[in-house]
């Protein structure tokens, strides 16, 4: 495919609550959708998962908007390009994984419409319904973190996963437990806990609780650090920020620094090498799930069609639209059934249409690049 333009959508979504983990404070979405189109004039969409605030990634919508206009863009015009080839195309660009996989997102999207084939069925997703997890963020209040858990089981979640950081850990976790028994239970700390006595023994206090997983523990580049704590613990560790590429996973793997990956699309640089890290973790031995960065409905999508693939044990955190959205950008809503699942789209690329009247009712900026 050669692409005649790309467009570019700030927004600013309202989230119905607010959202607490151990890095920020989230009460409005700020995101970068890209709109790509095709020579034939099919139009593909796609979104880049950076916050406005380098809290959870070096990345932001404002390095985003720079990478993908000035860099990326300009690379693409007048060529040739797939999926699969964008990624080698734009290699000379260091970094900036979120800004690349926002714009191989939208190649995803015109590829199947082109070829008329899901999502799902382009990358090889075997599933036609993806286990959801309920996130919990730090909320600070335990009797309304046990109305929050309970809400949450009520409406069908197939696991719950607690936001912690240090003063806010055992006390909630014990408290869950002790309230809703067996439940399938994990916390993550986003890498707010230090290797030091203090933290170590508060991380090993929760072998006590049998979690599923704790969830980046440490700082996000300390590979050697959290390969000694899995070495002291009986509850899996599970990277997220630490691993932005096969590479990553690969180090982490033979160090023994987690026996859980949890790949989140938009963070390790699109569909591309989710599915290479992917393969390499079904290939050794090692559980993957599908993580969320609060994204729209668009951002969806692509993890939803990543949840579909062989390898994945776990549920995954891939809120329903109306968990943070009250009008969402597409249609339908990803909604979520009784049986805490979502549905894979069946039409072809990211089987969802994009309301544009909304998503302008949230723009705060666009740029059109012409690339003829």
């Amino acid at each position: 495919m050669r692409l005649k333009k790309i467009i570019l959508h700030h927004l600013r979504m309202p989230m119905k609550e607010t959202f607490k983990t151990a890095i920020s404070v989230d009460v409005v979405r700020e995101t970068l959708i890209v709109e790509a189109w095709e020579k034939s004039g099919e139009i593909g969409w796609g979104e880049v998962v950076a916050d406005v605030a380098p809290w959870y990634s070096c990345e932001t919508v404002a390095t985003a908007w720079h990478i993908v206009k000035d860099f990326i863009a300009p690379t693409l015009k007048g060529k040739e390009v797939t999926p699969m080839t964008f990624k080698e195309m734009v290699s000379g660009i260091r970094g900036h994984r979120m800004a690349k996989a926002g714009v191989e997102f939208a190649l995803w999207d015109i590829e199947g419409k082109l070829r008329g084939k899901p999502l799902r069925e382009l990358i090889g997703g075997v599933k036609e319904r993806v286990e959801i997890g309920l996130s919990v963020g730090v909320i600070g209040d335990e009797d309304l973190l046990l109305k929050t858990v309970m809400k949450g089981l009520e409406a069908g979640f197939r696991r719950i996963k607690l936001k912690v950081k240090p003063g806010w850990v055992i006390r909630p976790v014990k408290r869950v437990r002790a309230e809703f028994g067996n439940i399938p239970l994990q916390v993550d700390a986003n890498g707010s806990f230090n290797f030091t006595e203090e933290h170590i023994a508060i991380l090993r206090k929760l072998d006590s609780y049998d979690l599923l997983m704790i969830e980046q523990p440490l700082h996000h580049e300390d590979l050697l650090q959290h390969s000694k704590l899995q070495k002291m613990l009986k509850t899996p560790i599970c990277l997220d920020e630490s691993i932005r590429s096969l590479m990553d996973a690969r180090a982490a793997h033979e160090l023994g620094a987690c026996k859980v990956i949890n790949i989140k699309p938009g963070r390790v640089g699109g569909l591309l090498e989710t599915l290479r890290i992917h393969d390499y973790a079904l290939k050794s031995g090692i559980p993957v799930w599908i993580g969320g960065m609060l994204e729209s409905g668009v951002g969806r999508a692509y993890a939803i069609a990543a949840a579909t693939l062989p390898g994945i044990r776990y549920p995954n955190d891939i809120s329903p639209s109306d968990r943070f959205w009250v009008k969402d950008i597409v249609e339908p809503p990803w909604r979520m059934m009784g049986d805490g699942t979502i549905e894979a789209p069946k039409k072809p690329g990211i089987g969802v249409e994009v309301l544009e009247r909304v998503l302008r009712s949230y723009e705060v900026r666009s740029v059109g690049i012409e690339l003829n």
